[in-house]
């Protein structure tokens, strides 16, 4: 993905936000969900759970990112209020939500997702600390688009309760979620998070724990074949991304998906897959050339295309 746009998956430009509506706990929406980061994915993950009817916490670094993230949730909010995808109100969630930099609140939880940026050490670190603030019945989930769940799950003393639930940007919109079980994820595990998902009116697709799981592995194979078109002169990025949206129905270029995704999210991706998978995925030098230039995508204004005031 998501590192907070952070993740593969992006909204078409030309469709609308799915109906969001209120569903009761016995639709199989966990009572009290976490989500360990408070970003553009992580606020969109507690979206979703808060209007599903789930009391949702997200846990940050410190203070003033826990109030940011509120805010960002609450704006999200307000949003689906304003396009009418939702019957809640923004009071409403604003009663179920909780932003903290305490893990003390992940007690009692009955799922705890992280959503941290997609590097190995934060994601471990994340989830040693959530499976320390909680009992045995928690299950812990990751929001990695890329990073191996048994790799994850070795740091962990609990890994039968441990899976990879991948969620798309925005979350509010997509209507896709990979389940990742892992080697120890306990097989009932992977039916309890199947029934989560369809409660917050997704679709769940079931994925083994292989390098970039389905969506990662080809949305950057098509994604970095995009750039090296780019990088050899073979067609502007407006006139590559319309040969995919024209010629074959693909709702946002492979480019422009870039741009939205995130271009350090996806050099980051495209490293975890060679490094598993080989050069087949090796990041093209455009690519590497623009995240040091710090030119990353919608989130800095600037990357395939300009987004200046957007």
């Amino acid at each position: 993905m998501s590192a907070d746009a952070r993740r593969e998956g992006v909204e078409p430009r030309s469709s609308s936000e799915r109906r969001e509506t209120k569903r009761p706990e016995s639709a199989g929406v966990p009572t009290r969900v976490a989500v360990i980061g408070g970003g553009r994915m992580g606020a969109g993950i507690a979206h979703a759970f808060a209007l599903a009817g789930a009391h949702v916490i997200v846990v940050e670094r410190d203070a003033d990112a826990a109030a940011a993230a509120s805010v960002r949730v609450l704006d999200a909010v307000r949003r689906s209020v304003e396009r009418g995808t939702t019957t809640r109100t923004v009071d409403e969630v604003a009663a179920v939500l909780e932003a903290t930099a305490d893990t003390a609140g992940l007690a009692g939880c009955e799922l705890v997702i992280e959503a941290v940026p997609e590097e190995r050490a934060l994601k471990v670190d994340a989830l040693a600390r959530a499976e320390r603030a909680t009992d045995a019945g928690t299950v812990l989930a990751t929001n990695t688009s890329s990073i191996s769940i048994a790799d994850l799950a070795a740091a962990l003393e609990r890994p039968g309760r441990f899976l990879g639930m991948h969620f798309f940007n925005p979350v509010p919109a997509s209507q896709l979620v990979e389940i990742v079980a892992g080697p120890a994820t306990e097989t009932a595990l992977v039916d309890r998070a199947r029934g989560w998902i369809e409660a917050l009116d997704k679709t769940p697709i079931v994925v083994r724990d292989t390098p970039g799981f389905a969506s990662s592995r080809l949305g950057v194979a098509l994604g970095l074949e995009a750039i090296r078109m780019l990088e050899d002169g073979v067609a502007s990025a407006a006139d590559i991304d319309a040969a995919m949206e024209l010629g074959y129905r693909h709702p946002v270029g492979p480019l422009r998906t870039t741009d939205l995704v995130g271009l350090d999210v996806r050099l980051g991706i495209a490293e975890e897959l060679q490094a598993k998978l080989g050069d087949r995925f090796a990041p093209p030098e455009l690519l590497r050339r623009l995240v040091a230039e710090g030119h990353l995508g919608r989130k800095s204004g600037r990357g395939f295309y300009e987004w200046s005031g957007q």
